[in-house]
């Protein structure tokens, strides 16, 4: 299909600036996916209708209604998730969280007729208890340095010319009107931009690996299958927006010689698929898909593939596979793909956020993008800050953030099991997935990149950074992630196989009380040769968790072996149910309702618990009234 270019790019920016200065105020609801399940679209509903009950009219589009006094926008993930659903009033930009269809008509009547806030409805300083009316003022925001998710939340997801208004696809007609392939590979080279995607390898030197090739085909496949629990930092790009994937894409294109793309994205996400039709849909149509792009003699067009779910997918290699129509299992390396990729041919693989990045970096210049953050990792990291912490959501940091300030600053501090706030005392924290490792307190002030991480048994990986609080059992956390990769394993090597499977067994007879000293033994070793063994990334880095764990909190592995006890009072095996003498009044109500008959006792004598037949399901604790049963 060859498309008309009409409008230049310029043209097109200055015509929706213009549409957009019509209207009185614009109504920006954040309907990425977190938003979306607490009901913002809801609130939008609740917004058109109101307005319009008001005797105003108002446009779901900018440009759709020129006349309209008021117009509506859904926007991907603003990142603040901890407070959705999000609503910004522009052009004052005011931020009000937690919204409901109810508070609909009082925003209305107070802030977009009146210009007034509703307090109730801003974020609250912890520091100072006084509400913040922009979100650039609040620190979740203001302590970030957002790059690669810069537009996320503050444009329309769905709406091409908004990106292109605020310089997309600029950078891609460059790429493919004014420089050479070799060209782009050097910029990406000097900028110092590497995957995001967990191995860290030098985007610039991929590309020109692979540009290099002599073969006249070659792929550039996006690697969106992002598996990683509590990961969604590509999930909330290409829900909110698509285009600045779908431009990186391009530029790699015209870097390499390619002349068609994949992006891999789980079909668990059924929003970014959506959105991500419709956006390479709107790209075709208007030139930057397809046939000659941009008027360049070029070709480039890009397929959505939907992946099963599939976790070791993410293995670029067994990603490969899937795409082919085989089963997703890794192959060994060399040949790398930039060698021999997808159908034999030669292919560039990075993942979302590598190549959100690539128009940030040609549009600032290699200079400039490299004098941010640290020697060897420049630049800026996306993180799905999670877990026992008061700000949970999507931020980016520079490179050589500390965790003191991520926590601390960004984060608002770490939450104990009853909700209150205790500052930075935290146990510990995973970051990068169940390929990961855990950090402690100790270090609260080690710089965030690719070799230091690596240095302390630990890794950036995707992004997953998830707080653990001090009522959190370390093992039990060793034990989750182990079972998540068991369970993903693809079983093609035996070692990664049988090794995960055996390391789940000796975690849960420790958590369960039958671990020994043997059994702390032949963890730690086929911890290492699962490490030195797999055939994969999946494989290699499963065992993280266990040796991260092992090393920083040994005594909670000794504990559970040797004393008979869980630290963390967490895992069922080591629970004892004490009566409190003082305070049983021999009601026996907790006697009645255990299933087991364990509780025995008189009138006026306290109730005791047989510790042989206590199955610990705690129904005398749910029962007693007088808070008589401790758990010791």
């Amino acid at each position: 299909m060859f498309a008309v270019i009409t409008k230049t790019l310029e043209e097109r920016k200055q015509a929706y600036l213009e549409n957009l200065s019509k209207y009185k105020a614009r109504i920006m609801i954040c309907a990425g996916t977190g938003c979306v399940a607490n009901g913002s679209l809801e609130v939008y509903e609740e917004f058109v209708n109101k307005i319009e009950e008001h005797g105003l009219s108002v446009s779901v589009a900018v440009g759709l209604e020129k006349e309209a006094d008021y117009v509506m926008a859904k926007s991907g993930c603003q990142g603040f998730c901890q407070m959705g659903p999000l609503v910004t009033i522009y052009p004052q930009g005011i931020l009000y969280i937690k919204v409901k269809p109810e508070d609909v008509d009082e925003i209305i009547e107070k802030t977009i007729l009146n210009g007034e806030t509703v307090d109730r409805l801003l974020y609250v300083s912890p520091e100072t208890n006084k509400p913040i009316g922009k979100a650039d003022d609040i620190p979740f925001y203001s302590r970030q340095r957002r790059l690669g998710i810069k537009l996320c939340g503050h444009i329309d997801a769905l709406d091409m010319e908004e990106y292109i208004a605020n310089g997309g696809y600029a950078m891609a007609e460059k790429a493919f009107t004014q420089m050479t392939g070799e060209e782009i590979c050097k910029l990406m080279i000097e900028s110092g931009l590497r995957g995001r995607g967990g191995g860290g390898f030098t985007t610039g030197r991929k590309w020109e690996l692979t540009r290099i090739q002599e073969d006249p085909v070659k792929y550039i496949i996006c690697n969106g299958d992002e598996g990683d629990p509590g990961a969604f930092m590509d999930r909330c790009l290409l829900e909110a927006c698509p285009h600045s994937v779908i431009e990186g894409m391009l530029i790699a294109a015209k870097a390499v010689g390619a002349q068609e793309g994949y992006i891999y994205v789980r079909t668990e996400y059924p929003l970014a698929v959506q959105r991500l039709k419709i956006a390479v849909e709107d790209a075709r149509k208007s030139g930057f898909l397809g046939k000659d792009v941009f008027g360049s003699g070029s070709d480039f067009d890009i397929h959505i593939m939907e992946g099963a779910g599939a976790f070791v997918c993410g293995e670029e290699t067994a990603l490969i596979a899937s795409i082919e129509g085989n089963r997703g299992m890794p192959n060994p390396k060399p040949p790398f793909p930039a060698q021999a990729g997808l159908f034999g041919k030669p292919t560039v693989i990075n993942n979302v956020e590598t190549f959100a990045n690539v128009p940030v970096v040609m549009q600032m210049g290699a200079e400039a993008y490299a004098s941010i953050g640290m020697d060897t990792s420049k630049g800026t990291k996306t993180f799905a800050l999670t877990g026992h912490v008061t700000n949970t959501g999507l931020i980016e940091v520079p490179f050589g953030t500390t965790l003191r300030q991520i926590i601390g600053d960004i984060g608002g501090g770490v939450l104990n099991d009853d909700g209150t706030n205790c500052g930075l005392d935290y146990k510990a924290v995973q970051i990068g997935g169940p390929s990961g490792g855990c950090l402690t307190k100790e270090h609260l002030d080690l710089p965030l990149d690719y070799e230091t991480l690596k240095s302390v048994g630990a890794m950036v990986g995707s992004g997953g950074l998830v707080v653990i609080n001090q009522q959190t059992c370390m093992v039990e956390v060793a034990r989750f992630f182990m079972q998540f990769t068991q369970s993903e394993s693809c079983g093609k090597c035996v070692v990664c196989r049988e090794g995960t499977k055996q390391m789940l067994n000796l975690l849960t007879d420790i958590v369960e009380g039958r671990g020994t000293a043997e059994t702390l033994e032949l963890l730690e070793q086929l911890a290492e040769t699962v490490k030195v063994g797999s055939l994969c990334g999946l494989g290699k880095t499963a065992p993280n968790p266990v040796l991260s764990t092992l090393k920083y909190f040994r005594e909670e592995y000794n504990a559970h072996v040797f004393e008979g006890r869980c630290p963390a009072n967490q895992c069922e095996a080591f629970k004892k149910y004490i009566v409190i003498e003082e305070k049983c009044k021999s009601c026996g109500l907790c006697a009645r309702k255990c299933p087991v008959n364990a509780i025995e006792g008189a009138k006026g004598v306290p109730y005791t618990i047989d510790k042989e037949k206590c199955i610990k399901c705690g129904a005398c604790v749910e029962s007693c009234k007088f808070n008589a049963i401790m758990i010791g």
